[in-house]
């Protein structure tokens, strides 16, 4: 009893010791800007959204009222959430950790920002700095995605540019998702992610996706926001899959293929198959002729 008291308390200190460490963001993440800019409206739609998502742990603001939690959510207003850049708090609030959630599934990125314009309210000395969109006059139906694997980084790294007089300049601020082609539709790879200042979105790819015989995965880049972007996309072939040898359908003794390149396995169970079953049929029909006979040869006896 009392060894097993030990191990539990063993247990709790080592989980309240891994939650208690520094929350680290990763650099680039850390360095993401809103891609609008924070206002009357932004921040008075940040604190409904801040009432119904994170009020009941957070407590509100200035008033140290956080739920007890390990460890115990910071106070919106107090230097421990205010110490963050804004890509630290959407990076935080998007991933979760612990007993923190993650709300990229819930919430849109927009109304993450919204939420970070609330909570910019509370810091007199913020001064925002805006993602550095396209100048007026880009050609954004001239987008282009340019798509590199950084293996040492186990990322892809989306490099998204457009023309404004004949100059190819970075998209800063853009939502962007990538996908990866598969027979029944597109697999999405990781979350959607924002471009930094210098176009670049990354995406955490571990090298875990079925390619072809030489490893050839198809990717499809587009920008969640086609209100802007319109439908642009882009189609590449990258060598970053696990080697897969699939035979094509109409391969010699492939699957689901005509009669004489079904698999010989596939041709003696379904034969097996086949026999088993008249057989029955036969047996059947064998044990009622019997009884027909049996039941003639009584009424003759009668």
């Amino acid at each position: 009893m009392k060894r097993g008291y030990l191990l539990f308390v063993m247990v709790a200190w080592t989980v309240f010791q891994t939650y208690a460490q520094e929350w680290i963001v990763p650099v680039e993440s850390g360095s993401v800007h809103s891609p609008f800019a924070f206002s009357d409206s932004t921040r008075k739609a940040g604190s409904n959204l801040f009432n119904l998502n994170c009020k009941s742990c957070h407590g509100e603001p200035g008033k140290n009222n956080a739920v007890k939690l390990i460890p115990s959510p910071p106070d919106p207003s107090s230097p421990q959430m205010q110490n963050n850049s804004d890509g630290m708090l959407f990076y935080k609030a998007t991933q979760g950790r612990g007993t923190m959630p993650a709300f990229k599934n819930s919430l849109t990125s927009a109304d993450v920002w919204r939420i970070i314009s609330f909570i910019r309210s509370f810091n007199d000395n913020y001064v925002q700095e805006v993602a550095k969109r396209l100048l007026p006059g880009a050609s954004l139906e001239q987008a282009k995605f340019l798509c590199t694997y950084n293996k040492e980084k186990e990322q892809i790294e989306v490099l998204v540019t457009s023309l404004k007089e004949n100059v190819r300049l970075p998209v800063a601020g853009a939502e962007i998702k990538l996908y990866a082609k598969r027979y029944f539709g597109n697999l999405p790879i990781d979350e959607a992610r924002i471009t930094n200042n210098q176009g670049l979105a990354l995406f955490n790819y571990h090298g875990n996706l079925p390619g072809d015989a030489t490893g050839l995965v198809h990717l499809v880049v587009r920008p969640s926001d086609e209100a802007v972007f319109g439908e642009v996309k882009a189609d590449t072939a990258m060598v970053i899959g696990v080697l897969t040898n699939r035979p094509p359908l109409n391969e010699q003794r492939a699957l689901w293929n005509v009669v004489q390149k079904t698999p010989v396995w596939l041709l003696l169970t379904y034969i097996l198959t086949v026999l088993v079953v008249w057989g029955f049929i036969f047996y059947v029909l064998y044990q009622l002729r019997i009884l027909y006979k049996s039941g003639m040869e009584t009424d003759h006896d009668k």
